[in-house]
């Protein structure tokens, strides 16, 4: 059994360096019913912290499926005013948002696409103020995760119950880097390590990046003029506090440039998406759009999401990560993208983060469009790295820089 003590130092990664509450700020947690030991940790230490308020927001995935399979179409997309308004009082109030994911990677297996793409587009249409709120970093939210069984056992399918369930809490929380007594440190000291990689990577200004490997990638990446490289902790636009949107992390991410991305990609890791699994699919790209794709399985899924909008056909984010990581060198598959994403270079199909430009947070997003910033109601990361992934970047004089090899940064 996991040690229940380790429930204190996790609550308190989240409370005081994942979301930061503030005195007086607001949280809103959003989580699975499963979860309700760890949140009342989360609450205890919120209030300590000097939270106003904490507002939990419980969800449970077996009645989420149920409303998949039994509700009209109609139902399933009208998004009641009263969850549009409570969500943007607690904007208005300035609160932090926690999000805790403990999801079945085969949740909606089965699930017609088309009633999963249609609900998912009306929520997200619904709740553009909150998705203005995180991707602009107004304020501060984080995600973190919880086991449950139905994922323990996709993750570890040869253990017993009990024995997937403590398998899964120790890889969560040790790649969380949750050690007794140390947790806060080892994550100052670790976000300072992503920064120095960031820093490296704004000092060259790279044009472009060029990634290749014998899995079949062969893709140029332009970057956005003026792009800032991000990762680690972030620091909120709108009061200034520093915040670790996700637990855990290991990446420096960028904008993409949507007009000049070529070439082809192939993804090393099943990409978990809407309760399905994609296990490996490839995009081909010409002049920053996605002009054809397949996958091995569930191509109704991808192509779901690749024509979602206008957006879902570019990038808005690229992410580069060492292959030698703690999450990659677990050699786990964790069918979650807030681990697998940490393990391997990765992509966003849809929006970008205006953050990742220099002055982006005051451009409209007609402005950072034109500028050649991805636009959407969606961003999914997928991933493409490789024990022998090789990047090299162009410089806007012309000269080539050697960033990746056999994998992992150089510098």
């Amino acid at each position: 059994m996991i040690d229940k003590s380790l429930f204190k130092e996790y609550a308190k990664l989240a409370v005081r360096m994942g979301v930061n509450v503030q005195k007086g700020q607001p949280l809103v947690i959003n989580a699975p019913v499963e979860a309700y030991e760890l949140i009342r940790e989360i609450v205890k230490e919120a209030y300590e912290a000097g939270s106003s308020r904490v507002i939990i927001n419980y969800n449970d995935e077996v009645a989420t499926r149920l409303g998949y399979e039994k509700m009209p179409m109609e139902e399933l997309c009208d998004i009641p005013e009263w969850q549009k308004s409570r969500q943007q009082y607690y904007i208005d109030k300035k609160a932090c948002f926690l999000h805790i994911v403990a999801e079945d990677p085969d949740l909606l297996g089965g699930i017609d696409p088309e009633r999963i793409n249609k609900s998912m587009m009306a929520r997200m249409t619904a709740m553009k103020e909150y998705r203005y709120y995180t991707m602009n970093n107004v304020g501060q939210w984080s995600i973190l995760a919880y086991p449950n069984l139905a994922w323990a056992k996709k993750v570890f399918p040869g253990k017993s119950d009990d024995e997937a369930m403590d398998a899964l809490w120790k890889a969560i929380l040790s790649t969380s880097r949750i050690e007794a007594g140390k947790t806060i440190k080892n994550w100052e000291e670790h976000n300072a390590e992503v920064k120095k990689h960031s820093a490296k990577m704004n000092e060259y200004n790279f044009k472009s990046l060029h990634f290749k490997n014998n899995v079949g990638t062969d893709l140029v990446v332009g970057l956005i003029k003026d792009h800032r490289w991000e990762g680690g902790c972030d620091k909120g636009t709108g009061w200034n506090v520093e915040f670790n949107p996700n637990i855990p992390t290991e990446e420096v991410f960028t904008m993409p440039d949507r007009y000049h991305i070529d070439g082809k990609v192939v993804s090393t890791k099943p990409l978990s998406y809407n309760g399905n699994i994609i296990s490996k699919f490839e995009l081909e790209f010409k002049d920053g759009q996605i002009v054809d794709y397949k996958a091995d399985d569930n191509y109704e899924v991808l192509k779901g999401l690749i024509e979602m909008d206008k957006g879902t056909k570019s990038l808005g984010e690229v992410a580069l990560i060492s292959y030698d990581s703690p999450i990659s060198n677990s050699n786990i598959l964790f069918y979650e993208t807030l681990f697998d994403e940490n393990a391997s270079c990765h992509l966003a199909i849809g929006a970008c983060y205006p953050t990742n430009i220099k002055g982006g947070t005051e451009l409209t997003k007609e402005q950072l469009y034109e500028l050649g910033g991805n636009d959407s109601m969606e961003h999914v990361d997928f991933m493409f790295g490789s024990s022998d992934m090789s990047v090299t970047g162009l410089t806007y004089d012309g000269k080539e820089v050697e960033v990746f090899k056999n994998g992992n940064f150089v510098f």
